[in-house]
C-alpha cells in the first residue's frame, strides 16, 4: 500500500475532521469514509470479486464489485466511478447511493478497519478485464448461490459483505 494515499477522518455524522495517511488510520483504527458498490446485471446476478492476494487486509476473500475511499476533497460522486474504472476497468450504469453504515472490525495482523461505509448500487452487463493487482478472480452469482455461500463458507467473505448483503438484496426489490 503506498504511503501516500490519504483517507478522509470523519466524526460519527459523516463530517470531515481530517485526513490520516491511510496505513495509520487503519492501525490507529480511526473512522474514515469509505464506499462499497454492489453491481448487478440484466438476469439480477451480483458482481462479486476475490480480493488479490497482495491486499494489506482481507486477503484472497470474495466481496462486492468495489470497496473503497475517496481522497482528500474528492467527492463520492467521483470516486466511485474512478475507482470501478481502476479496479475493474469498467463503466457501470445508473449508479445510486442506497444507504450509510458504520463498521468496525480488528484483523488479526493489527489492522482496524473503522469505515463510514456508503453503499452505492450499480448495473453492468458487458465482459470485464479487471485489474489483476486488485482482483484475484470474479464472477455473476445469483443470490441464492451467494446465500447459500455465505451460509456454508462464511470465511471466505469479507466481513463488511457478509454485514451488508441482506440489506443490499432488500434494496433491489
Amino acid at each position: 500500500m503506498p504511503s501516500k494515499d490519504y483517507v478522509i477522518l470523519v466524526n460519527t455524522k459523516d463530517e470531515e475532521i481530517g485526513k490520516e495517511e491511510k496505513l495509520k488510520a487503519h492501525l490507529e483504527g480511526k473512522l474514515h469514509r469509505a464506499f462499497s458498490i454492489f453491481i448487478i446485471n440484466n438476469k439480477g446476478e451480483m458482481l462479486l470479486h476475490q480480493r488479490a492476494s497482495n491486499k494489506y487486509h482481507s486477503p484472497d476473500l470474495w466481496t462486492n464489485a468495489c470497496c473503497s475511499h475517496p481522497a482528500p476533497r474528492e467527492k463520492l460522486e467521483k470516486a466511485i466511478p474512478r475507482r470501478l474504472q481502476e479496479e475493474l476497468n469498467i463503466i457501470a450504469e445508473g449508479l445510486k447511493p442506497l444507504f450509510s453504515f458504520t463498521y468496525k472490525v480488528t484483523f488479526g495482523n493489527g489492522l482496524t478497519e473503522h469505515e463510514y461505509d456508503h453503499i452505492w448500487l450499480g448495473k453492468y452487463n458487458k465482459e470485464l478485464k479487471p485489474n489483476l493487482l486488485e482482483v484475484k478472480d470474479w464472477g455473476y452469482f445469483s443470490i441464492e448461490e451467494i446465500r447459500k455461500g455465505i451460509s456454508q463458507f462464511p470465511d471466505r467473505y469479507t466481513f463488511w459483505f457478509k454485514e451488508l448483503f441482506e440489506r443490499v438484496v432488500k434494496k433491489l426489490d
